[in-house]
């Protein structure tokens, strides 16, 4: 017994404190948040990269911002991660870190993050910042995921928030070209979410979380992620229909979309209850329909 201890616990204490803490931080989230943001600073410079000060500044804080935020999540929710396989081995749960020092920490960055927000970028992107920070921690976190199936609406709107940081942290403000990117970013949260919720259906079930499969059941999510592929589809079209991009990008638009809707409309008539694959397509979409954007937005 005390040798499969010591087996089982090599993996843990191979992991250093830095490992952990940059986990909690979930880099994989801060990368697509900054790639988003990218996207709408580029388009409030009407085409042109902002200055390397303003780009670096805002790269640097939102990405305190996000992190931060993640780690708060898992502070929070350390007590069902532990009821889910996919979440069991987060730092956290295992106990190597400490809750003390990772809400501290947690909040640490997201504070820091809004004062270096407002002394070198900006007031409007600091408040749509410190929106969406309140938006994730504490209205989706703390107070929906636990108690409604709308939790990912919440979540999403949240998690749409970067390229408007981004826009306002060039612009000042936000137009109709900000809102465009955030619709795009709001819709698009939702089938990549769904495909997710999907596979861990039971895990989530068994840790009390009532997200859309566990309350509406299997198929009900699927009919749900076709309706948003379709929505997310007409919504790709509109960076065209306003003047942001050309045809380059209205052919790689509805070309990625319909490919997005097909493979969704291919689940929806298949008898499998998860597609893994519309979940990474649905990562590749995104960084493939902003690149585009941008290539084709002079």
């Amino acid at each position: 017994m005390n040798a499969r201890k010591c087996q089982l616990a090599k993996p843990v204490a191979a992991k250093s404190s830095l490992a952990c803490y940059i986990e909690l931080t979930k880099p994989g989230i801060v990368g697509l948040s900054i790639v988003a943001a990218l996207t709408g600073m580029y388009f409030a410079n009407k085409g042109i990269m902002p200055q390397w000060d303003v780009l670096l500044w805002t790269f640097v804080t939102l990405g305190m911002a996000v992190a931060g935020s993640c780690m708060l999540n898992q502070y929070y929710d350390r007590d069902i991660d532990k009821l889910m396989k996919r979440t069991s081995r987060r730092p956290l749960v295992i106990g190597l870190v400490s809750p003390a020092r990772a809400l501290a920490t947690a909040l640490t960055l997201m504070i820091s993050s809004l004062v270096l927000m407002l002394i070198f970028v900006n007031l409007p992107a600091a408040l749509l910042t410190a929106g969406a920070m309140l938006g994730y921690g504490v209205i989706y976190t703390m107070i929906v995921k636990r108690r409604s199936h709308w939790a990912n609406q919440f979540g999403g709107i949240a998690g749409a928030m970067p390229p408007v940081i981004g826009y306002a942290a060039v612009s000042g403000g936000v137009d109709i070209n900000a809102l465009t990117l955030f619709l795009i970013m709001v819709i698009w949260q939702q089938p990549h979410a769904l495909s997710l919720a999907l596979k861990y259906r039971k895990e989530y079930a068994r840790a009390g979380i009532p997200v859309v499969p566990v309350v509406k059941g299997v198929q009900a999510t699927k009919k749900k992620i076709a309706i948003y592929s379709v929505a997310l589809l007409l919504a790709a079209l509109l960076p065209y229909v306003f003047g942001m991009a050309g045809s380059i990008y209205l052919i790689t638009a509805i070309g990625i979309s319909s490919a997005f809707l097909f493979q969704a409309l291919k689940f929806l008539k298949s008898d499998r209850d998860c597609d893994m694959k519309l979940f990474f397509y649905s990562i590749v979409y995104l960084v493939v329909l902003f690149t585009s954007m941008v290539y084709d937005s002079l």
